[in-house]
């Protein structure tokens, strides 16, 4: 038998705080509803309270990490991501060659560990082509690519497997939302589903956001009628045939390993004062040498000047290598 503190559940909020307070509630156990009386599980007596004895559940205690539950070699386990990125409802892994094989393992394990994820994909390729999209292998649960993310205060509707998307920049993409003016156009150059251009269309005046995935277009008319954002103007097509006809206030940039390619582009397209945000890949050391002096060189050559404003490393991209922005104002 142990000790609990009974009250009426009218009251029970109010004690329940007050026990935590006193670091008296013991939270190991489940506290036990008797008709209109809660009963709190305490390590002790305490005055003031009706104390009886009685019966408590132990509380189930969760794994943190799925790695505490997935059933594997153990001489494996090291192998195992601490990490995976979550799309939406969906999970997606990137585990070594080694473990392939106990893929379905890894999946469930993740499933059972996260309640909220009903599909767990593993990477089965880098990302690569013209629409920026990976091979995946499916691993445990539903067999769907297609779901709804939240971020940012807004819900974008993709599919993995034919559109690029990476959760990992969502405090990235709040960075710029900060940064934006009311009143501003801006010019989303690699738009994908809109991540950028959506919220940022929640604050500025106008949005032509670009890209040539025909999908990520389809997904991206989705997500304006999704979040009432009819300031993003989407547009399909590639934007070196959609430059010079806009002029915009701000342009987003990300494309880290190409975009370098795309400066005269963008600078073509910015109005004098306006800021371009830049993405590259860089390695460890002066990560941001390299990528200014391609965006020197390029405006320079249409006769305008830059002033660099922020650069930051965004997040490690792979071994000694880092996704980098460059923020820089063009006169």
């Amino acid at each position: 038998m142990m000790l609990g503190v009974k009250v009426h559940k009218i009251n029970g909020e109010k004690v329940r705080r007050k026990l935590i307070e006193l670091d008296i509630l013991d939270k190991e156990y489940r506290i036990k509803r008797d008709g209109e009386f809660l009963i709190f599980p305490v390590k002790k007596k305490i005055e003031g309270f009706q104390i009886v004895e009685t019966e408590f559940e132990p509380v189930e205690k969760r794994p943190h990490s799925y790695r505490e539950v997935v059933n594997l070699p153990e001489h494996l386990k090291p192998l195992l991501p601490s990490s995976f990125d979550i799309v939406g409802d969906i999970a997606v892994i990137e585990i070594p060659e080694e473990l392939m094989q106990y893929g379905k393992q890894v999946g469930e394990a993740i499933l059972k560990v996260h309640k909220h994820i009903k599909a767990v994909f593993a990477k089965g390729s880098a990302i690569s082509g013209e629409f920026r999209v990976r091979e995946l292998v499916h691993l445990a649960g539903e067999r769907r690519t297609e779901t709804l993310h939240r971020e940012n205060g807004i819900r974008l509707r993709l599919d993995i497997a034919k559109v690029y998307f990476s959760p990992r920049l969502a405090t990235e993409r709040m960075r710029i939302f900060k940064k934006a003016k009311e009143g501003e156009t801006v010019f989303d150059m690699f738009a994908g589903v809109g991540p950028y251009s959506i919220l940022l269309a929640k604050k500025v005046r106008l949005v032509f956001a670009c890209d040539i995935n025909p999908w990520a277009i389809k997904y991206l008319e989705e997500n304006r009628r999704l979040n009432k954002t009819p300031n993003v103007i989407p547009i399909l097509g590639d934007v070196r045939k959609v430059a010079g006809q806009i002029k915009a206030d701000r342009i987003i940039m990300n494309l880290p390993k190409f975009a370098h390619e795309f400066l005269r582009e963008a600078m073509l397209s910015i109005n004098e004062g306006g800021v371009i945000h830049y993405y590259g890949f860089s390695h460890e050391g002066n990560p941001f040498e390299e990528h200014e002096r391609k965006i020197e060189t390029i405006a320079k050559k249409l006769g305008r000047r830059v002033e660099f404003i922020e650069e930051r490393k965004v997040r490690p991209y792979a071994p000694r290598q880092y996704n980098v922005a460059i923020d820089f104002r063009v006169a």
